[in-house]
């Protein structure tokens, strides 16, 4: 049995300081029950670093993009954009999508026009070459639908879902595909496992967002792709299926959106 990460930051500094460093690990993990992993870019330095740990490892892919909390501290928008872009399309980036994007109201000192900019000018990029969009999506519900209303030819994944029932089955009739990440198996998950129950089988994926947001029973800890056997897990159980078959319907939709 093989997982398919569709979310993941293995360039993040923790691997290092907390873990015996991401190549150890990564090696670890392609060895065991990993079969693929999306290794995902929120900045014009991190897209590099995704990329270029892309290219040690056949089954390692890139999405590529401005996070909405990384993009408001630019002090170039339009460059870093432009940056990004070329990532896009070089071949050798290896990129199935364009991520993470999105929105994100969270903290005080929120530049809203800031990140709606980016992220209308990136779902414009990704209907214009054609890629699906990861998209990053936190207290910041309506107006990520809003935008995501305005972009009908664009399509992909509203990364660890933490929105409604009703959101995830609108969102579903646009195309889109939800992904959950450990926080599926949190105690106080209710909404969350809601969401799971109620979706279409064919348009969920499941995700680690390594090195956050490890599962239930290991909260708090260093999390990698060798963890998705909770939430793969809880799935399962959600859906009333084996987690062999459970893991086998969300790589095959993980293969399905990227284009793998």
């Amino acid at each position: 049995m093989k997982y398919f990460d569709s979310h993941a930051h293995y360039y993040d500094d923790r691997f290092e300081t907390e873990g015996s460093g991401a190549a150890a690990l990564l090696d670890s993990l392609f060895a065991s029950d990993v079969g693929t992993i999306i290794n995902v870019g929120t900045a014009p330095n991190t897209c590099l670093a995704a990329i270029e740990q892309s290219k040690r490892y056949p089954q390692m892919y890139t999405a590529l993009g401005i996070h909405p909390t990384d993009g408001q501290y630019l002090s170039s928008p339009i460059e870093a954009l432009k940056s990004v872009e070329a990532m896009i399309k070089n071949s050798e980036s290896k990129c199935v999508a364009i991520g993470e994007i999105g929105l994100d109201y969270h903290y005080p000192d929120t530049d809203k026009e800031k990140q709606m900019y980016l992220f209308e000018e990136q779902m414009a990029l990704a209907k214009t070459i054609h890629l699906p969009v990861v998209i990053h999506d936190r207290d910041a519900h309506a107006d990520v639908f809003d935008v995501i209303c305005r972009h009908p030819a664009v399509c992909g994944i509203l990364h660890s879902f933490s929105g409604s029932p009703e959101m995830a089955l609108s969102l579903v009739k646009r195309g889109y595909y939800i992904s959950f990440s450990g926080t599926l198996t949190f105690t106080n998950a209710r909404k969350v496992a809601e969401c799971a129950r109620v979706l279409p089988h064919d348009r969920v994926l499941i995700e680690t967002d390594a090195p956050y947001l490890a599962p239930h029973p290991l909260r708090g800890t260093l999390n990698h792709s060798g963890n998705l056997r909770y939430t793969n897990a809880r799935l399962a159980e959600i859906w009333g299926i084996t987690p062999e078959e459970c893991a086998r319907i969300t790589t095959e939709n993980a293969e399905r959106i990227f284009g793998l």
